[in-house]
C-alpha cells in the first residue's frame, strides 16, 4: 500500500468525517485525488465504512461483557455465529484459538438483560458460556498502527 493511502487512512481512523478539502490539505493532494483514492480504498476493502463512536452509557447499555462460547456437541456443526447473528446485543464475534471456539462482545443495560441473553445465546447456538463483565475501560476503539 502506498504510503499516501496509509496517510489518508489515518486521517479518516482518527476523523472519519473529515472532508476532502481538509484530507487534501493534509495530504497535499487535490480534492479530486483525494477522493479518488478513498473510493479506491473503499472498492478495494481497506476501508469498509465509517462509524460514529457512541457513548454506550449514554444509551441505555452501560453493561459490557465477552462471552466465551464452545459447543455442548463437539461433533455440531461449526455454524454459531450465523445462529446468533439475530441478537443485537452481540456487537462482535470473533473466533479465537484456545478452549473456547468464539469470544463474543456484548452490551446490554443491566445484569438481568445479560443473564437473559446468556440464556438465549446458549439456547440459539446450543453452546456451554463463561462471562468476563467490564468494569472500566480505559480506552478501545484504537486506531492501527499505519
Amino acid at each position: 500500500m502506498e504510503e499516501i493511502d496509509r496517510q489518508i487512512m489515518a486521517l479518516l481512523a482518527e476523523d472519519g468525517r473529515m472532508s476532502f478539502t481538509d484530507l487534501a490539505k493534509e495530504t497535499g493532494l487535490s480534492v479530486s485525488a483525494v477522493h479518488q483514492r478513498v473510493r479506491r480504498l473503499q472498492k478495494r476493502g481497506a476501508i469498509r465504512g465509517f462509524t460514529a463512536l457512541l457513548d454506550h452509557g449514554q444509551i441505555g447499555l452501560a453493561l459490557t461483557a465477552f462471552v466465551s462460547i464452545k459447543p455442548t456437541d463437539p461433533a455440531a456443526p461449526d455454524d454459531a455465529p450465523d445462529r446468533l447473528a439475530h441478537l443485537s446485543a452481540i456487537e462482535a464475534c470473533h473466533s479465537v484459538a484456545g478452549e473456547e471456539s468464539y469470544i463474543l462482545k456484548v452490551r446490554v443495560g443491566t445484569p438481568n438483560e445479560l443473564e437473559e441473553l446468556l440464556q438465549q445465546i446458549r439456547a440459539a447456538a446450543n453452546v456451554a458460556t463463561r462471562t468476563t463483565v467490564v468494569l472500566s475501560t480505559p480506552w478501545e476503539g484504537r486506531r492501527p498502527p499505519l
